[in-house]
């Protein structure tokens, strides 16, 4: 599967701390996915350790997570819960 648009549904977003990542659900080509967003990924990308705010930093960068979900969306679209990792970044 190649690189394809990843549109967030904001009302998903859900802070999971217990395993230390932001959930959601994103769709592409009218199917739904559900991804989860990595507390190291945040850290990169904001370049703070996530400490109670990961999920506003979220929210007020979806437009930036989009494309971030797309790739990892790209390597692992077979996968019921698809894990942005840092690896997704580049």
């Amino acid at each position: 599967m190649s690189d394809q648009r990843v549109t967030i549904e904001p009302a998903s977003l859900f802070d999971n701390i217990e395993d230390g990542q932001i959930e959601f659900t994103g769709s592409a080509d009218a199917d739904a996915y559900r991804f989860a967003l990595r507390y190291d990924v945040v850290e990169a990308m904001s370049g703070a350790i996530p400490q109670g705010d990961a999920l506003a930093y979220v929210q007020a960068n979806l437009t930036e997570i989009e494309p971030i979900a797309a790739r990892a969306l790209g390597r692992d679209y077979d996968q019921e819960l698809i894990i942005i990792s840092e690896n997704d970044l580049v």
